[in-house]
């Protein structure tokens, strides 16, 4: 399955589809009459064993969960914006079609899903600002836009997360930022903030950042300045918030609904929030040659 409107054209660009057909794939392209989930299923009802996914982590996270679901191996192509996902898998994002490779002699991993009620994610929910800028009419088009139209009441402290969350150390009432990924970031070091140097832990990574009596100017500047400060695995974030990793998180409060987004696309999800993981539900297959892979001394840091 590709997307073709993923990362502005990558599929076509870097030519994956003729480079899929040669190498005996069959391709199925995402439109209007047909998303990456019905396109999955139907490949899988016509009996393929391994589906692929060429775009961002939307696309990859709907195919994931009917591989996950139909026991089927998934192939990776980063040919979206970000490629949270495929970035941690330690796939060559500078040229997508190196991760075909995969079809001809891949190297199976299991790795972690998220869960937040019937949904799976492969990166992270988020809560706040992001999934804010997220319904902004032209996000797609104009990211910066979009953030610069809703970040300026958050600054203020006119707006919030319409929830609570439980941590470890009780819970946080009305946070300006949720995060909760696939498994946790690495924030010890500013070079690798917000990898993942494990797919596999079968924990949730969270970071919670408590809305200040006295809001910073620069939300999004004051939480990167946080995480870097961070250098445990676990714990209060100065003042400003809290990282932990669990297997299950939940989110409660007296909304019926929370807008959010899941691998970067817009949901509104039902009060309580609960985002679980369930440990190795994807296997997919990895070309031999990774160099996305950090060293390992990054790894052991």
């Amino acid at each position: 399955m590709t997307n073709p409107r993923s990362g502005g054209g990558k599929t076509a660009r870097y030519g994956l589809v003729p480079r899929a057909e040669d190498m005996g794939a069959r391709v199925r392209t995402t439109s209007a009459e047909g998303d990456a989930t019905s396109l999955a299923r139907n490949a899988v009802e016509e009996g393929a064993q391994v589906l692929g996914a060429a775009g961002g982590d939307g696309t990859v996270s709907a195919v994931a969960a009917v591989a996950a679901e139909t026991d089927r191996s998934l192939v990776v192509v980063p040919a979206g914006t970000r490629n949270h996902f495929a970035r941690d898998l330690g796939l060559d994002l500078r040229d997508p079609a190196r991760a075909l490779d995969a079809l001809v002699d891949g190297e199976p991993a299991q790795v972690d899903l998220g869960v937040v009620g019937p949904r799976v994610f492969v990166n992270n929910v988020s809560f706040g600002v992001y999934a804010d800028a997220l319904l902004e009419p032209g996000y797609r088009e104009d990211k910066p836009r979009a953030f610069a139209a809703v970040a300026p009441d958050y600054v203020k402290g006119k707006q919030w997360v319409e929830a609570r969350v439980d941590t470890p150390w009780g819970t946080v009432d009305f946070p300006q930022v949720v995060l909760i990924s696939n498994n946790p970031y690495h924030l010890a070091t500013p070079r690798w903030l917000g990898r993942r140097f494990s797919l596999a832990t079968g924990q949730l990574g969270a970071i919670v950042l408590k809305r200040p009596a006295q809001p910073p100017p620069d939300l999004l500047r004051h939480l990167r300045g946080e995480l870097r400060q961070h250098k445990r695995g676990a714990g209060p974030l100065g003042e400003g918030g809290v990282v932990w990793s669990a297997p299950c998180i939940t989110m409660h409060g007296d909304v019926g609904h929370l807008d959010a987004g899941i691998d970067g696309e817009a949901v509104r999800l039902p009060l309580p929030v609960v985002c679980g993981i369930r440990q190795g539900a994807l296997r997919v297959l990895l070309p031999k040659d990774r160099p996305g892979l950090p060293p390992e001394r990054a790894v052991r840091h």
